[in-house]
């Protein structure tokens, strides 16, 4: 067995950054490693585990010796590269919606399904990444049946980029000293404000981002259309973390009291659930740290059976690279990759 040769796509960008510094917190194995970006980036200098790599421009031909690629750097620029990739014999982990619902590519969240990595055919995707942080909430309550689900998102600027970042850092101290201010990346002001719209609208009057759940929930848990989900996604003046308010309706009676035993042992969650004495996760808690965080977990008082929940996560990290390094690492494992029997 040889260790993959590995390539970062999008190494330059925010989540790309982000996957480097996880793949050296994780110590992913590798023969190699090459980082990549657009022609504009081409050339800058990276430091990996005391090393300075040169980024280098994306082209087809720099995947003829690649395994593995972990891909952030949007859904046109998958859509080019990964059939390359493929056809080269290499595989991509994607952090684009581009791939997401094709019947042909597996949706991943490490610890949660696998067992789908092994039907891949060079491309596996990541999830979006309010998606990500819910899944493994839900997968270990999956047993008791999941028949309806409600979830609120309310999701950080990171989301949108670095841009957007930067438009909620201006247009705040703007606001403070009472100057103008033209939003470019919002349809409104984003500071000291919430915005009902992530992504654009459906004919069905939800925006894409809330059909990314329903869809993604419904791909990774492998439930039937007879589970009802919904969603409304809002963002907020938040720079980092993703929060959802989550209420599930399940097929049995459920305490709180076992959902909170459940969970505090579930892979990738951390439970914070001491209301009382105002102990319950916010974004602060999850920035820059791996677990999904989950507290105020009570009875729902409107569902037959039903549990409420608040979940946070850092979305950099378990809703974009973590999941990818995650994901590379399973892989690797499992053997799924060209060359692990060289």
């Amino acid at each position: 067995m040889r260790e993959p040769r590995i390539a970062v796509l999008g190494a330059t960008g925010v989540v790309g950054r982000e996957i480097l510094k996880i793949s050296e917190e994780l110590n992913v194995k590798y023969e190699s490693i090459r980082f990549l970006s657009s022609a504009k980036s081409a050339g800058s200098k990276i430091k990996f585990k005391g090393e300075e790599y040169t980024v280098e421009e994306a082209v087809p031909e720099v995947f003829n010796d690649v395994d593995i690629v972990m891909a952030s750097a949007g859904g046109t620029t998958s859509k080019i590269f990964a059939p390359e990739i493929v056809k080269r014999g290499g595989m991509i982990i994607d952090n684009s919606s581009a791939y997401r619902m094709d019947k042909d590519v597996p949706l991943v969240i490490a610890g949660v399904n696998d067992e789908d990595l092994k039907l891949h055919k060079g491309i596996v995707a990541n999830p979006n990444c309010s998606t990500s942080q819910l899944m493994l909430v839900l997968e270990p309550l999956k047993k008791f049946g999941l028949k309806r689900l409600i979830v609120s998102t309310y999701q950080s600027v990171s989301g949108a980029g670095l841009a957007a970042m930067n438009e909620l850092r201006d247009d705040t101290i703007a606001r403070l000293d009472n100057k103008p201010f033209e939003n470019k990346c919002f349809k409104k002001p984003i500071s000291f404000n919430i915005i009902p719209q992530i992504d654009v609208f459906c004919e069905n009057g939800y925006t894409k981002e809330e059909m990314k759940v329903v869809n993604e929930t419904r791909k990774i848990l492998h439930l039937d259309e007879s589970t009802m989900i919904s969603c409304t996604a809002a963002r907020v003046p938040v720079f980092r973390g993703h929060s959802e308010a989550v209420d599930i309706e399940f097929g049995i009676n459920v305490t709180p009291e076992e959902v909170r035993e459940i969970l505090s042992k579930a892979y990738g969650v951390k439970v914070i659930d001491n209301p009382e004495n105002y102990e319950y996760p916010t974004t602060r808690d999850a920035d820059g740290v791996d677990p999904v965080f989950v507290g105020r977990i009570r009875k729902n008082l409107a569902f037959t059976n039903g549990i409420s929940l608040w979940c946070v996560a850092d979305n950099l990290r378990i809703g974009a690279a973590l999941n990818t390094v995650r994901i590379c690492k399973k892989v690797t494992e499992m053997g799924l990759y060209r060359g692990y029997k060289d």
